[in-house]
């Protein structure tokens, strides 16, 4: 959550408010607008408070326009009818709200299916607020199970450490800091923008803890090569000893290759993966938030971090980093799994895909851009300009396409690669041909302008993009 700082000194406006906005006597008491940084001294009608919301939310950008988001930004309206219904609900009180906690329970069993968990019935899991705090809770579980094998060792001089590509989403740097793990990241490398398999291994030790495979990178909508990953953990183990296990932070990718990649072994039938994650509000396709963790079995779940109150009636067990919040999202993941089912999810991701290789290849085809990926694994491609454009990057090209409503993120690599500067196009359900058209429209419209710069023109690549990992 951003951290925001209040006000040096709060605006004043003489300006009455619009008098249409009022009920009953339109203007009487309303002589000045109520204050934005402090409690107004009384009540507003409830049409005036809303319209005054309203009119300041028109200055945000359109969703379904926005490129550079994972979430999800369209439902059927009946989706959004129980998300109403189910608003009021909070998830963590099980006993009060015995039917949406089965659905819980649900969405786990059909998941560690989906996942092929050796056991569903054993697998455990659980719905968080995304998958930051799904990641978080993985590596809770990675460390707890380190230490206790660790017992002689830990807490004295062992200091626990978690091995990932330097590509990973902010959450598991967050994770490392918060719980004091140092984290071990393998840098990219040429035209190898995730985490290699071998380099992987070579930086594990007696005080690993895992290693997270991502499958989906969020930089260019790559998988990693998890079964390669988990071979090379093998070898290692083989040789040394030591046992490390993988997470597989699977936010976007959890819910694309099991349709449309079924033969990829990135899930629970390499032994060597103790859990998963993904993000219900993700290609999962649902509102935020929900994300979704799991377990291949108890074994790798501490019991000791499961925690059981019975304050609000009942003894549920919960694992989580916070207490209330909505049971809509599970709810609306539910009805989704219900609505579509396997078929339904395999021609959504298809269609889905289709538009990112397309719209990948005609962009392709315009000439002034290198395509890094092509969506063909997540419906995600990042491309940058090739060479011979000097005129302009992409920065520019962000911040032009910004002006036409598009949210294009501009942004550069990380270690070794910060030379490289990118754009990255997320395709999601809703972003149909027919957008991938005006798109395209509107980007091979502005070239000939961006062509007869004399010079990139966009200084500070911060301000470029609100983009950042």
């Amino acid at each position: 959550m951003a951290l925001h700082k209040g006000p040096q000194q709060h605006r004043k406006r003489a300006t009455p408010i619009n008098p249409f906005y009022g009920e009953a006597n339109p203007v009487v008491g309303m002589t000045e607008t109520p204050p934005t940084h402090r409690l107004p001294d009384g009540p507003l009608a409830p049409t005036t408070a809303y319209q005054l919301v309203h009119d300041e939310l028109m200055l945000d950008g359109n969703s379904r326009l926005n490129l550079a988001t994972f979430v999800t930004t369209w439902m059927e309206p009946q989706a959004g009818v129980l998300m109403e219904q189910c608003r009021d609900k909070n998830m963590i009180d099980k006993d009060e709200y015995p039917r949406t906690a089965e659905l819980e329970r649900r969405c786990v069993a059909m998941l560690a299916d989906l996942w092929h968990a050796p056991d569903p019935s054993t697998a455990v899991g659980c719905s968080t607020t995304g998958s930051s705090e799904a990641c978080m809770l993985a590596g809770m579980a990675l460390k707890r199970r380190w230490a206790k094998r660790n017992a002689d060792r830990y807490p004295g001089s062992a200091r626990p450490n978690l091995v990932m590509g330097i590509n990973v989403q902010v959450c598991w740097e967050k994770f490392c800091n918060f719980w004091e793990v140092e984290a071990r990241q393998v840098p990219m490398d040429g035209d190898r923008f995730h985490l290699d398999p071998q380099a992987a291994a070579e930086l594990c030790d007696e005080n690993t803890i895992g290693v997270v495979g991502i499958l989906g990178s969020t930089f260019d909508g790559s998988y990693e090569p998890v079964k390669e990953l988990c071979a090379a953990l093998d070898a290692l183990q083989e040789r040394t000893g030591l046992d490390i296990p993988v997470h597989v932070d699977g936010a976007s990718g959890g819910m694309v290759a099991p349709f449309l990649d079924p033969d990829l072994e990135w899930d629970f039938r390499l032994p060597r993966v103790a859990s998963i994650n993904t993000s219900g509000h993700k290609y999962g396709l649902v509102y935020p938030g929900v994300g979704w963790a799991l377990w291949r079995d108890s074994e790798a779940l501490p019991e000791e971090l499961v925690f059981r109150v019975n304050y609000l009636g009942g003894d549920m067990p919960t694992f989580a980093l916070n207490f209330s919040r909505p049971g809509a999202q599970v709810v609306a993941q539910y009805y989704t799994f219900l609505r579509l089912g396997r078929d339904g999810y395999r021609a959504v991701q298809q269609s889905t895909r289709d538009v990112a290789t397309s719209l990948a290849e005609r962009i392709g085809e315009l000439g002034d851009f290198r395509l890094l990926t092509r969506g063909e694994q997540l419906p995600v491609f990042a491309l940058t300009t090739t060479d011979e454009v000097t005129a302009y990057d992409v920065f520019d090209v962000s911040r032009r396409l910004r002006e036409s409503g598009w949210l294009v993120p501009a942004y550069t690599f990380p270690a070794n690669r910060e030379d490289l500067s990118v754009l990255r196009i997320v395709c999601r359900n809703g972003f149909s041909h027919d957008l991938a058209d005006l798109f395209l429209d509107d980007l091979t419209r502005l070239l000939p302008q961006l062509r007869r710069q004399p010079h990139p023109l966009t200084r500070d690549k911060a301000a470029a993009t609100g983009f950042h990992h």
